[in-house]
């Protein structure tokens, strides 16, 4: 079912988080779209204008997503939640015809093509995303384009002390995409001689790149890519500085997946086709 000159209605799955608080605020703002549902367990019985710091909307936030998927006509999930609760929740929602757009990074590799697998079966568009904001979709690219060109690299992402996952999804797309660039260019990392703390060196990926990841409070999601030449070096770094920066490719992925009859993985098959 396609929506057409409707609102498009959409729940939210880890609505008192702060991605899923961010993502209330940003639906409310866009005049094509509308909050039915709230799913998160610690807030439950709350109203979710509320947890998100608005006025109040009328839409309690529920524990249960399948109960509120039988009460409401949701078009689109969209979910911040864990790795352990995300694929669940897809696949209830699939299981109603509802499009999953999905922000939870760690979700394990068969997880995400079962989902992928179940949106595909049915004709339902969804999205899996590492990163929704743009500029670092735009870092990913321009990265990619550079590792044709410089035969060292190394990346340094830095989040807030609360992800669960490292390194992030976007520093693990960032290296296949240099992996899948250079082909069969392979550089071999220069070792310390004498290693005076563990993994001092970070960890390796694939051809040479490693990863190094960095957990501080105060940070919010922070990337940079640093190639290395003879003479030269080029960085390539991207800061979200709020979790606002977030929301145009949240939106987009609303708008876009209900023209969808497939899953894609990453906002730059969005932006890019």
């Amino acid at each position: 079912m396609e929506v057409v000159d409707a609102l498009i209605r959409v729940i939210v799955c880890g609505a008192s988080g702060r991605m899923g608080s961010e993502v209330i605020r940003a639906v409310c703002r866009e005049p094509d779209m509308e909050l039915v549902g709230a799913v998160d367990p610690a807030q439950a019985g709350s109203d979710a204008g509320v947890v998100a710091g608005l006025k109040p909307l009328g839409v309690p936030v529920v524990e249960d997503i399948g109960t509120l998927l039988g009460q409401t006509q949701a078009d689109v999930m969209v979910d911040f939640t864990t790795p352990h609760a995300a694929p669940g929740n897809a696949r209830t929602a699939i299981a109603y015809g509802v499009r999953p757009v999905i922000g939870t990074t760690g979700i394990n590799e068969a997880d995400q093509k079962e989902v992928e697998d179940l949106c595909n079966r049915r004709r339902l568009g969804g999205v899996i995303a590492p990163n929704f904001a743009i500029g670092a979709v735009l870092m990913m690219r321009f990265a990619a384009t550079a590792a044709k060109f410089f035969p060292a690299v190394e990346i340094i992402e830095l989040h807030h002390d609360g992800k669960l996952d490292a390194p992030s999804g976007t520093a693990l797309t960032t290296a296949e995409l240099i992996s899948r660039a250079r082909e069969t260019t392979t550089y071999e990392v220069a070792k310390p001689r004498v290693e005076k703390l563990a993994g001092v060196r970070g960890g390796e990926f694939l051809k040479g790149i490693r990863i190094h990841s960095v957990r501080l409070p105060g940070l919010v999601a922070h990337q940079e890519v640093i190639f290395g030449g003879d003479g030269q070096t080029l960085t390539i770094r991207h800061d979200s500085i709020s979790r606002a920066s977030f929301m145009p490719g949240v939106v987009l992925a609303i708008r876009r997946v209900v023209e969808l009859d497939h899953l894609v993985y990453g906002l730059d098959r969005l932006i890019f086709g």
